[in-house]
């Protein structure tokens, strides 16, 4: 199903109760189940999950298991499929954290630290655009991160106009706009107006929106977005990176402010994306099965190249 303009992110219509969406409605019943369960048998659930979906989801184990390959070339093949196997565990932990963040947010108390946070003060009456990464956290990173300051996201709308609603209505909790990574007018705006904006430019895009830089050493399409929304709105560029530690019996949740980049963006759009490239890259080698490996990062090749996948 198409997403439909006509439905407004957040708004409930009458449509939504219509058989074809039952389903979801099915599944949003359980979730809220899962919410309230004890951590230690959300870790396993996730487990179990994790095992389901690493059979199941077979495009994304390949992917994984080829990015894990191209960005890691000194480890071995069981190193690498230890790797990403911890990947779709923490992709699923991560769903039962993002549940804690909406419904059962009081489980997070005492959990979670920040370090840094006097990069944002040094930034203060100036948008800050926060540079960071696609986390298997999801939004249990988003809602640490508000319960030290205020941010804005930037999100991919949902293909079907009720889950968008439902997701809308469970980070409007946690952050304070959502803006479509579509809505550049609202970027600049939120910007201007001195807002912190979560911005997480390591996705392929193509080349429309980006240059070829190296990640990891491998040539990758690298959005340059950020870059005019810093030269239109002077906003500086924090990079930010939250993780988890510990294990089931005490999970601790960290979110790392690092000094905005100086002298960023320059004249040079390659050299501005080598530069964000190694802001991330640096930020997933703290805790590499944390990131979102099961995109296809390098999807786009330089000319003449074969694909990678």
């Amino acid at each position: 199903m198409s997403f439909n303009r006509n439905f407004k992110a957040g708004k409930f219509h009458w449509s939504f109760l219509l058989p074809k969406y039952w389903g979801i409605w099915l599944a949003l019943t359980l979730l809220m189940i899962f919410a309230i369960l004890p951590w230690a048998i959300q870790w396993r659930l996730a487990e179990r999950l994790s095992k389901l979906a690493w059979k199941v989801l077979k495009s994304r184990r390949k992917t994984t298991i080829r990015n894990l390959e191209l960005c890691f070339p000194d480890k071995s093949e069981q190193q690498i499929q230890a790797d990403a196997k911890q990947v779709f565990f923490n992709m699923m932990l991560g769903l039962f954290e993002a549940l804690n963040a909406w419904y059962n947010p009081r489980w997070f108390q005492n959990r979670m630290h920040i370090q840094g946070l006097e990069h944002l003060k040094s930034a203060e009456g100036k948008g800050i655009l926060l540079i960071g990464t696609h986390t298997t956290l999801l939004d249990a990173g988003g809602f640490a991160c508000g319960s030290f300051f205020e941010l804005d996201v930037v999100y991919r709308p949902q293909n079907n106009p009720l889950l968008d609603m439902i997701i809308s209505r469970c980070r409007s909790t946690i952050y304070q706009n959502q803006i479509s990574k579509d809505d550049m007018k609202g970027l600049i705006s939120n910007l201007k107006h001195g807002h912190a904006i979560w911005y997480s430019p390591d996705q392929d895009f193509g080349l429309k929106q980006g240059v070829m830089a190296p990640f990891f050493g491998i040539q990758a399409a690298t959005v340059t977005a950020h870059r005019r929304l810093i030269n239109i709105t002077k906003a500086a560029a924090i990079p930010l990176y939250f993780y988890r530690n510990g294990d089931i019996r005490n999970p601790q949740y960290h979110i790392l402010l690092e000094p905005a980049l100086k002298n960023f963006p320059s004249v040079d759009e390659v050299e501005d994306a080598i530069r964000v490239n190694l802001v991330v890259e640096n930020q997933i080698k703290m805790f590499p099965t944390q990131y979102m490996w099961f995109h296809r990062r390098f999807k786009t090749r330089p000319s003449g190249e074969k694909s990678l996948y």
